[in-house]
């Protein structure tokens, strides 16, 4: 239906809004390779550039692509683990610039220009990092499904607040689901690095 002041219907509207949100896409990636050009991405597969764990790769996915598949599936990083694919038990937790993002909820094509980290870039060096560490002394995993996910969140947590509550630790992990039940022995890993 058309507005009748202004001779613009909803699909016209809808239809810019989609220009607007491809030409977002397009300049987050392809305009980095060519700055002031505006290139069409997709259907087809796509160059995004990534940095992973500190390292700087391209990877060719179609823009529909999660980074979750992005990372499993093109760049061997399985770490992530899907799980629920949805968003809602956090097994694919990875940091995007430092901030915890459920990777099946984000599309590849947005990370690009982003910094990414899995829980394989975690270790440096052959040397895991404390929380890792303090994961196998608690012995905070079980089937091992939702430890990436689970450790991703924790030293995140960690890095942000040396000194995190109770409260807190259980908010850090409130998005990570553990079927297993291991929840005290994730709280007393991460109450151990925090000292």
């Amino acid at each position: 239906m058309a507005d009748k002041r202004s001779g613009v219907s909803r699909r016209d509207v809808l239809r810019g809004a989609g220009a607007a949100a491809l030409f977002g896409a397009v300049s987050g990636v392809e305009a980095q390779e060519r700055p002031g050009s505006l290139v069409r991405v997709g259907p087809g597969a796509a160059r995004i550039p990534l940095t992973v764990n500190g390292r700087r790769t391209v990877l060719e996915v179609e823009p529909r692509v999660t980074l979750l598949d992005a990372l499993r599936d093109h760049a061997g990083l399985t770490g992530p683990k899907r799980i629920c694919d949805r968003g809602a038990c956090g097994g694919c937790t990875v940091w995007v610039d430092g901030k915890t993002v459920n990777s099946c909820m984000m599309l590849a094509i947005d990370a690009a220009g982003h910094a990414v980290t899995t829980i394989e870039g975690l270790a440096q060096n052959g040397k895991l990092h404390p929380v890792q560490a303090a994961f196998v002394k608690h012995d905070a995993m079980q089937c091992g499904f939702c430890t990436p996910g689970m450790i991703m969140s924790c030293t995140a947590l960690v890095e942000s607040n040396k000194n995190p509550t109770p409260a807190e630790i259980r908010e850090a992990v409130s998005g990570n689901l553990c079927r297993c039940g291991v929840y005290p022995h994730v709280f007393a890993a991460v109450k151990e690095v925090a000292r």
